[in-house]
């Protein structure tokens, strides 16, 4: 395994958190997705500015994992109210925190890094005093079910994500934070 390193994100890092969305948030959309409905969502939602305001909302929390001092991958934790109704019916907002990101650069899957960024991840977020984590991931994302289900989270319901004019279908997966994650 390459050295590596796992830290809070902070503001100044906006650039490079920007630089792996858009390397690896196509990853995670289904074969078909259209590239310009994949680079519209990365321009709203993963652009410097949005990486910067994530950096300073108090209820969002970046970690970071970097492999051979250059940034590899990161995921981002979200605390607060769920306004999706399908989430809504199966997650206590007030006992949860959302995994609302968790990418790694292609090059570095089967690294072992994506397992130093969840366990950082996991203890970012039991410290926050949830009980639980949740995250929607898409139904066609085999490699990233087969991961998550390695680390626990189990499919609690099905919600829809819409990137660019396509909805996609999502599996809602929890799991129970504790200080052994596995």
């Amino acid at each position: 395994m390459p050295t590596h390193e796992t830290r809070q994100g902070r503001i100044g890092d906006e650039t490079s958190l920007h630089d792996l969305a858009a390397r690896t948030f196509g990853l995670a959309c289904p074969p078909g997705t259209a590239q310009t409905d994949i680079d519209a969502f990365i321009a709203t939602h993963l652009s410097v500015p949005s990486f910067a305001r994530y950096l300073a909302d108090p209820d969002r929390i970046i970690v970071i994992v970097s492999a051979d001092d250059q940034p590899a991958g990161y995921s981002m934790l979200v605390r607060g109210p769920i306004t999706d109704p399908d989430v809504a019916a199966v997650v206590d907002e007030k006992t949860s925190i959302e995994l609302s990101k968790f990418y790694l650069l292609p090059e570095r899957h089967g690294s072992g890094l994506a397992h130093a960024l969840m366990t950082a991840t996991l203890d970012a977020a039991a410290r926050t005093g949830a009980e639980t984590c949740w995250l929607g991931v898409n139904q066609r994302n085999v490699r990233a079910a087969k991961f998550y289900a390695k680390h626990g989270f189990e499919i609690t319901g099905v919600k829809r994500f819409l990137v660019g004019t396509e909805w996609h279908d999502d599996h809602i997966r929890q799991r129970a934070l504790s200080s052994a994650h596995g």
